[in-house]
């Protein structure tokens, strides 16, 4: 009894320090996004703004091109996880549903495909994207934000895709649907968490890129938030006022797009629900 009270403790515990470690960088991010300039790297140190202050969210909105950025990432993120759940929906469906040759090699080339260190594709994507003349323009980020995404997310699809009977596509084609509208009508209801987790996934992965971005986009109006942001980052200084607010600010979309997902996922999960 002592053994499993003190297992419970242990715990308990462990969860509450991993949860602190995990939550105190936002919450010192938020922070110091509402001191002034002189207080933020001040010492001693302030947990909690003395002179607390909306000044760094106006300054970045506007004296900053932060809203240009914060469409720029919004546009090329929505474009690339769009392009990411069309193709893997139909992709993780041949996959799924089809028996061909080189099946089991295919899976694995997309498995593999997420050990490779997206620096290492920098250098050729450049290269190429140069002799299309699309260097410095959003779509030489959207073309690489969705086909890295793509992997991962057919992987995932597979998985959403055998939980559904084929059986259900039969009866609708027998009905008169078309397997194309058996997809669409039967199984993506059916699947509708794992559209909306790739989605999630791809998005999230868009907009926090800093890498290419970087290499990719040297004029400033067209810079998506990460290196956006790190233009806060002078030789000689760091504006870690103004840097945390639109650090906040960048939060925002996540946020309210892990809301809505949450209660998407619930709906899906009882809609979609497959009955044997």
């Amino acid at each position: 009894m002592k053994t499993k009270m003190g297992y419970r403790i242990f715990r308990k515990v462990a969860l509450a320090f991993f949860l602190i470690a995990a939550l105190f960088p936002i919450y010192w991010m938020v922070n110091t996004s509402f001191k002034p300039l002189q207080d933020a790297a001040s010492v001693p140190i302030q947990y909690w703004p003395k002179n607390f202050t909306w000044e760094n969210y106006k300054d970045v909105i506007r004296l900053t091109d932060f809203p240009r950025f914060f469409g720029n990432s919004l546009l090329v993120s929505m474009v690339s996880a769009g392009l990411t759940v069309l193709i893997s929906l139909f992709a993780a469906y041949g996959i799924a549903r089809f028996k061909f040759r080189g099946k089991g090699m295919a899976m694995l080339v997309l498995l593999v495909t997420q050990m490779v260190p997206t620096l290492v594709l920098i250098v050729p994507l450049f290269v190429a994207f140069s002799d299309f003349h699309i260097v410095d323009t959003l779509l030489s980020l959207i073309i690489p934000y969705f086909i890295m995404a793509i992997p991962f997310c057919t992987l995932m699809l597979v998985g959403f895709f055998k939980q559904v009977p084929y059986t259900l596509e039969e009866a609708a084609m027998l009905d008169g649907c078309t397997r194309l509208k058996s997809l669409f009508r039967v199984v993506v209801p059916a699947i509708a968490p794992g559209i909306v987790s790739s989605f999630v996934f791809a998005f999230i992965s868009a907009w926090n890129e800093l890498f290419f971005g970087v290499m990719f986009i040297n004029t400033e109006l067209k810079k998506t938030i990460p290196p956006g942001i790190s233009m806060f980052i002078q030789k000689v200084d760091v504006n870690w006022a103004n840097m945390t607010a639109a650090a906040v600010l960048s939060m925002i979309p996540v946020m309210i797009m892990f809301f809505f997902v949450q209660k998407y996922l619930v709906q899906g999960l009882a809609s979609g629900a497959v009955k044997g």
